[in-house]
């Protein structure tokens, strides 16, 4: 009996894993470690099975199988900087990697608390198809607070993932004989459109554009060119200091002072309103040294929330 596609998967991703943590492995021990799974129903990998996977990861996802004879046919993966470069690719192992981990865990699953992830696959699948075929796209949209819903029709630039929801930027560009031309992004959230069509108008991307600079100076998705690039300095104290080196705000940050309960983190961002909000629900685990205005603002927005 065939099979079915999900479970191949984790087949490939449980393999991918275990090659990798291992660094250097025999198929003896590869089996080893397989027939412990509830995957394996306890039969080990055959050769020929072991061989379709390996040929299956690498048309797959690029990944790179190979074995040294010299080191008692020991397989090692063979392209690992794949892994670290590849950012789509690293995200979607490390996402199916979770997913065989906590499925190897069902009887366990009154133990397992996890957060709902979202599933935007009709309008991801058709904005990549935009992307692909470079053609724009028009979008029934209504934005939070707004009584009607708009329309609008753009070139999608890229998509990003961002605190569990699925954004697309989108670049306008009209140009008005005897006027300047209208240039510029609007980020759009996946769960704000009513509908999405995509359109024949064809475009060409700005091959100047890169989607991780364009993002670069920003905490999230919020992008607004007009707010000023700031040298920020945050001092974290108590616990929040290990909390925020273990897992940085921003790309830029690094560390400019430490004290007996505190750290200083510097930053070079630009302080949009989703940073503001991030630095708010920090209350009094930090303090804002730099810029003074935002320190200020900051205070303001507490005095008004505590009413």
């Amino acid at each position: 009996m065939l099979m079915n596609t999900p479970a191949l998967f984790k087949e490939y991703i449980w393999l991918v894993n275990t090659i990798h943590k291992r660094r250097r492995i025999t198929l003896d021990e590869i089996n080893e470690q397989w027939t412990r799974t509830e995957m394996s129903g306890g039969v080990p990998f055959s050769r020929t099975t072991f061989y379709r996977h390996k040929m299956a990861i690498e048309e797959m996802f690029g990944i790179v199988i190979e074995c040294n004879r010299n080191d008692e046919y020991r397989y090692y993966i063979a392209n690992e900087e794949v892994l670290r470069e590849d950012r789509v690719q690293s995200w979607i192992l490390s996402t199916l990697s979770v997913s065989n981990i906590v499925s190897e865990g069902l009887s366990l699953q009154n133990r397992i608390l996890l957060e709902s992830a979202p599933f935007e696959g009709g309008y991801l699948q058709c904005i990549i198809e935009a992307m692909k075929r470079s053609v724009r796209i028009s979008i029934t949209y209504q934005r939070y607070g707004s009584q009607e819903p708009r329309q609008f029709e753009f070139e999608p630039y890229c998509i990003k993932l961002s605190k569990q929801r699925w954004y697309v930027l989108g670049h306008f560009r009209r140009e008005v004989p005897g006027e300047a031309t209208v240039d510029y992004m609007t980020v759009f959230s996946f769960d704000r459109i009513l509908s999405l069509t995509l359109t024949n108008a064809k475009f060409s991307i700005n091959p100047d554009f890169d989607a991780e600079q364009f993002f670069s100076e920003y905490f999230g998705v919020w992008a607004d060119e007009k707010i000023p690039l700031e040298r920020i300095i945050i001092r974290a104290l108590g616990q929040e200091q290990y909390y925020m080196d273990d897992l940085p705000l921003h790309h830029s940050q690094h560390v400019v002072a430490k004290g007996d309960d505190y750290t200083d983190f510097e930053f070079s961002l630009r302080p949009t309103p989703d940073f503001k909000t991030h630095l708010l629900s920090l209350g009094a685990r930090i303090r804002i040294l730099q810029p003074q205005w935002l320190a200020d603002e900051i205070s303001q927005m507490h005095r008004e929330a505590a009413y």
